[in-house]
């Protein structure tokens, strides 16, 4: 999506060879029509596929995962990285290893949202290592959903991330596929 790349290019700052920072437009303050055109591109990419819902993990892929099912009219599922001290019955749960972060957490879906019969778009900010989204994907196969495909707004094609997910038999939609990342040096996949 050029208009992605376009900004990663003029407001991104890529700190070294693996963090990028996006924060001004996408992590931490988030430019609205900038996730409704996002949301536009992954809604006509996966259109006609039989989506019943869009599924994020908490908390960088809200925008991006909102916007899309509000273009395609679906709900949106939130999973979330900590379980809940009041809403903690009937959930679904598996641990998750952050490679940025160095850390795991538990990451839960509340199965009354989700059951065998849903079709499922997994939504996210980041695709590095692919942590965070195998997590997802065992997660949602553990309560029988089926996965349409993953998409994620920048994809770092140097880790391993996409072939993980491909190894799976999942379909991976990146709007911006970074080839290099370096001290101030951004060079994306043609």
């Amino acid at each position: 999506m050029k208009l992605l790349e376009e900004r990663i290019i003029s407001e991104g700052k890529a700190l070294n060879g693996e963090v990028l920072k996006v924060d001004g437009f996408i992590n931490h303050q988030v430019d609205a029509e900038l996730m409704k055109e996002i949301g536009k591109d992954i809604a006509a990419h996966f259109s006609g596929r039989g989506i019943t819902k869009i599924v994020t993990i908490e908390s960088s892929g809200i925008a991006p995962a909102l916007m899309t099912a509000l273009e395609m009219d679906l709900p949106m599922i939130i999973l979330k990285k900590a379980p809940s001290k009041v809403l903690n019955e009937n959930l679904a749960h598996t641990v998750v290893t952050s490679y940025t972060k160095g850390t795991s957490y538990d990451l839960t879906l509340n199965r009354d949202f989700m059951s065998e019969n849903d079709h499922v778009l997994i939504i996210d900010d980041f695709l590095a290592n692919g942590e965070a989204a195998t997590g997802a994907l065992r997660l949602l196969r553990s309560v029988h959903a089926t996965i349409a495909g993953i998409s994620v707004l920048i994809e770092k094609s140097f880790q391993p991330g996409r072939s993980k997910i491909e190894s799976q038999g999942i379909e991976v939609y990146s709007l911006a596929r970074i080839a290099r990342l370096d001290k101030d040096i951004v060079e994306f996949k043609a």
